[in-house]
């Protein structure tokens, strides 16, 4: 595990015994395309832990967007163990890394928070739920990610969705915020509509409000949210790598995620894409480090 800043200062781990309700550990490499460079996206866990120290000495403050403080006046249950060590293009290796951490964590009874990475490391997180499905998957993106392969290889950042639409413990997708273009093609929506996928695009949600989306989560669902940094407006977030205007804005994803805890219940959430060369006075990681607060309060809020 790496030594930097604890994301808001929280502790690696209690030491009266007491287990956590909710883990986050980053993980810096998925699966590259050969040739690619994802070094990058590497950076992108510190960077929001380095965005969250300013509140870090409010934990206890009111939040507004929780409605109370963070832990709901409880002591704190959230945890922070660091980056687990990945090795660019070791593939295999980072997949097999990834899901045996999220298969400790979910073993232990907490709710697994994985900080990428780039929209490849996904893949091996929900790979770790086998055994604790049924889920389903929220995935808050400008794309798809449909593609089967892509030069080669079948793990990739374009193919999440496909993947995770063939695991077994996997019982159904929704899919919001997408618009504009990207790698899918008329084959790949064919194939996630065949599946069974439910599309939401932003405009959609801009029309008719995060309840486009939550329609389609089942009442008492266990779900697992996956958010790709794109699927916000580039006006919020413009550290990624494909900016795409007309993307969910800050509310939006917020009211989606604790929507989502009151219609059924989190048991894992990961952040990915953030690209911090990208990033423009610190404004996205500060964006995805107040997201990751509104997925803690939720997720400890849960029954």
């Amino acid at each position: 595990m790496t030594a930097s800043p604890s994301f808001l200062g929280l502790p690696e781990n209690f030491g009266d015994g007491r287990k956590p309700r909710a883990v986050i550990f980053g993980a810096g490499h998925g699966s590259t395309y050969p040739g690619r460079d994802s070094s990058s996206y590497a950076m992108a866990a510190d960077s929001i832990r380095a965005a969250s120290q300013d509140d870090a000495a409010l934990v206890e403050h009111w939040d507004f967007d929780l409605d109370g403080p963070l832990f709901d006046g409880k002591p704190i249950s959230c945890i922070d163990i660091g980056n687990i060590p990945t090795i660019m293009h070791d593939n295999v290796g980072n997949r097999a890394r990834i899901e045996a951490k999220t298969r400790d964590i979910l073993a232990s009874g907490a709710v697994p928070i994985l900080l990428g990475g780039d929209d490849s490391v996904p893949v091996p997180f929900l790979a770790g739920f086998a055994g604790h499905g049924p889920v389903w998957v929220l995935q808050i993106d400008a794309h798809i990610d449909w593609r089967d392969e892509l030069h080669g290889e079948r793990h990739g950042y374009s193919s999440p969705m496909r993947r995770a639409s063939e695991m077994p413990h996997v019982a159904g997708i929704v899919q919001v915020g997408l618009r504009s273009v990207g790698s899918a093609r008329l084959a790949e929506v064919e194939a996630a509509r065949r599946y069974g996928s439910r599309f939401v695009t932003a405009r959609e949600v801009h029309a008719h409000g995060v309840e486009a989306a939550l329609r389609h989560i089942p009442e008492g669902a266990r779900v697992v949210v996956t958010l790709d940094c794109d699927g916000l407006d580039p006006g919020i977030m413009p550290g990624v790598a494909a900016r795409t205007p007309g993307g969910l804005t800050y509310t939006q994803a917020i009211d989606l995620i604790s929507g989502t805890g009151r219609r059924a219940r989190i048991e894992g959430f990961d952040i990915v894409e953030l690209y911090p060369p990208a990033d423009i006075d610190g404004l996205s990681a500060t964006t995805v480090a107040r997201l990751l607060v509104n997925a803690i309060g939720t997720i400890v809020r849960q029954a």
